[in-house]
C-alpha cells in the first residue's frame, strides 16, 4: 500500500467546497481499488488569511510544502479583501516560479452529456501546455514619471532552457498521443520573441521526427479553437498565450468550472501543483453552487502523474457516467448541488468496482 502525502490547499470562494469534493472522491478511489492511499495536511492560506497575518502564506511556507509529494490547490483571490495582484503573486505564483513549476498542461475535450455552445462541436479532445515560469507574464518591466507623461514598460523574457524545456515536454506527449503538434505563434507581429519561439520550435522538432508540427498564429488559432477544435492534439503556447487558449477550451467544453489543470516540476526537485483553471467565484461560495468537476478532473491528472493511469481513467469515466445520466450543476445545464454531484461520481466509482 502506497500513502501519498499531499498538501491540500483550498484558498478561497468555492476552492474551500470543490478541494473538499475531490478529496472525498480520491479516498472513495483509493478504498474502492486499492493499493493507494492518500493522506492530506491542509492549510488555511487564502485572503482571509491575509487580512489577519498581513501576507498570504508564513514565511516558511515554501519549505513546508516542499516536504509533501504534491500540492492539490483549489482557488485563490478574494478582490473584495485583497487586489488580485497581491494575492496571486503571494501565492499561486510564488509556488510556481519558486518550486520551478515551468510546464502547466491544460487538457480540453468534448464531456458526455455536457453541451458545447458550438454548433458542431464534434469529438474534440486535446491539451494545451502552457510555458509556465516566464514569457508575458515576467516581472521585468516598470513605470516612470506621472499624469500624462507616464509611462509603463512590461518586459517578456523567454529564455531559450524555459522554451527548450516546455517544447520537448509537449513534443514527448504528442508521441504518447496522435503525433501531432501545432506551436502558437505571433511572429509576424512580435519581432524578437516570438521568432526566437519559432526557431526553438524547429530546432526541438528535429529530435521528434515523427511528429507533426505546424505553427499557427496565435489570433487564427483562437479561432480555430472555435471552428474547428476537433483538429487540434497537442498545442504548444507561450504563457500569456497559453493562458488565453485554454479559456477559450473551457468554454468550448462548455464551462470554465469543468476545467482542470496541472503545473509540472519536471525534475522531480519540487512537488507538482495540481488545481482547477477556475477561479474562486467568490458570488456563488457557500451556496452549493460550485461545479466540483474541474477539481475532481484535476486530481485525475494527479493519479496520471504518480503513474496510476487506470485509476484516473477510472475516475474520469465515472465523471462522464454521471454527467451522461444528468447530474449536474446548473452552469452546465443541470439543477444538481455540489455535493450531489459529488456523492454521484462516487457511487459511480463504487458501482464500477464491483462490476
Amino acid at each position: 500500500m502506497r500513502k501519498i502525502e499531499l498538501a491540500a490547499l483550498p484558498g478561497d470562494g468555492v476552492g474551500i467546497e470543490v478541494v473538499e469534493s475531490a478529496k472525498d472522491v480520491l479516498h472513495t478511489l483509493a478504498d474502492a481499488h486499492g493499493g493507494v492511499e492518500f493522506s492530506f495536511t491542509t492549510f488555511p492560506w487564502s485572503c482571509d488569511y491575509y487580512v489577519e497575518h498581513g501576507e498570504m502564506m508564513p514565511k516558511d511556507a515554501m519549505n513546508t510544502l516542499k516536504q509533501f509529494e504534491a500540492l492539490f490547490l483549489g482557488a485563490v483571490g478574494n478582490p473584495a479583501l485583497v487586489p488580485d495582484h497581491i494575492s496571486l503573486w503571494g501565492m499561486l505564483i510564488k509556488i510556481r516560479r519558486e518550486f520551478e513549476l515551468s510546464v502547466n498542461v491544460r487538457p480540453a475535450k468534448r464531456m458526455k452529456g455536457i453541451a458545447s455552445p458550438l454548433a458542431n462541436p464534434k469529438d474534440f479532445d486535446f491539451v494545451v501546455v502552457r510555458e509556465n515560469s516566464e514569457g508575458e507574464y515576467s516581472e521585468v518591466g516598470g513605470r516612470i514619471h506621472q499624469g500624462e507623461n507616464e509611462v509603463a514598460i512590461q518586459n517578456a523574457v523567454f529564455t531559450r532552457r524555459a522554451t527548450e524545456k516546455v517544447m520537448r515536454y509537449a513534443f514527448q506527449l504528442a508521441e504518447k498521443r496522435n503525433s501531432r503538434l501545432v506551436s502558437a505563434t505571433k511572429s509576424n507581429g512580435i519581432v524578437h520573441s516570438m521568432p526566437f519561439w519559432d526557431e526553438v520550435t524547429k530546432a526541438v522538432a528535429t529530435e521528434y521526427p515523427h511528429v507533426d508540427v505546424q505553427s499557427n498564429h496565435i489570433d487564427a488559432l483562437a479561432a480555430f479553437f472555435v471552428t474547428k477544435p476537433s483538429e487540434f492534439d497537442v498545442v504548444v503556447a507561450s504563457n500569456l498565450f497559453g493562458d488565453i487558449l485554454t479559456d477559450v477550451g473551457s468554454a468550448i467544453m462548455g464551462s470554465i468550472g469543468i476545467a482542470p489543470s496541472a503545473n509540472i516540476n519536471l525534475e522531480g526537485r519540487y512537488p507538482s501543483m495540481f488545481e482547477p483553471v477556475h477561479g474562486s467565484a467568490p458570488d456563488i461560495a457557500g451556496k452549493g453552487l460550485a461545479n466540483p468537476i474541474g477539481q475532481i478532473w484535476t486530481a485525475k491528472m494527479m493519479l496520471d502523474h504518480f503513474g496510476y493511469d487506470e485509476l484516473g481513467q477510472a475516475l474520469l469515466d465515472a465523471i462522464e457516467d454521471v454527467t451522461e445520466s444528468g447530474i449536474k450543476t446548473r452552469d452546465i445545464g443541470g439543477t444538481s448541488t455540489t455535493r450531489e454531484v459529488t456523492e454521484a461520481i462516487k457511487d459511480r466509482i463504487l458501482q464500477a468496482a464491483k462490476v
